[in-house]
């Protein structure tokens, strides 16, 4: 799968949004890519997790950990490509934490699962979770990596990074946020917004 057939997916299901949104990390932008919107199609989530996997398998990982919410589906589906088991994070009292009887067992080599990476800040905090179990991270991998052209490269923290789409979205301080200045009405779409509301 190429770039242009993961756009295709984005752009078919109406999941690349425009307007004025808070992003799961606290910073503003002009577009917001809805990734539950593909992934709610089960052949679109097992073909974008199949290529995922694929570039991810050469990396050696024997198990995929996500943060919940966005992170579970692909996870599953790269966990599934890769014949390896597919688990994910939960965040308690606004920490990532394994639970539901999830382990990880030492040295165990980790791929570290999202949907769309902006800052890598969810995809640090598991990593210090897989960590904290003795864990090992052997890569980490996205659908999309949204991250500033500034900060995109092939390595998170010198972890291996791998993603099906690179894309430059504006993302702002919300000091420094344009829209905001223009008065425009501001969206949180994003899992972490949502359970805050809760």
């Amino acid at each position: 799968m190429n770039p242009s057939d993961v756009r295709r997916h984005f752009e078919e299901t109406g999941a690349l949004l425009t307007g004025h949104f808070k992003l799961s990390s606290g910073l503003h932008s002009d577009r917001y890519l809805q990734c539950a919107k593909v992934l709610m199609w089960p052949e679109r989530a097992e073909a974008l997790g199949r290529a995922l996997g694929a570039l991810l398998s050469p990396l050696g990982p024997l198990v995929a950990v996500s943060p919940a919410l966005g992170g579970v589906i692909i996870g599953q589906e790269v966990g599934r490509a890769l014949g390896v088991r597919a688990i994910f994070t939960e965040r308690v009292e606004g920490a990532f934490s394994l639970r539901r009887g999830f382990g990880l067992e030492p040295g165990e080599k980790v791929a570290v699962i999202e949907d769309v990476v902006t800052t890598g800040k969810s995809t640090r905090e598991v990593m210090a979770v897989v960590k904290g179990a003795g864990a090992v991270v052997a890569c980490c991998g996205s659908i999309i990596d949204r991250r500033p052209a500034s900060e995109k490269g092939d390595a998170v923290d010198g972890i291996p990074y791998r993603a099906l789409l690179a894309l430059d979205v504006p993302a702002w301080d919300p000091a420094a946020c344009p829209l905001c200045a223009n008065g425009e009405p501001l969206t949180a779409p994003g899992s972490r917004h949502l359970a805050a509301r809760g």
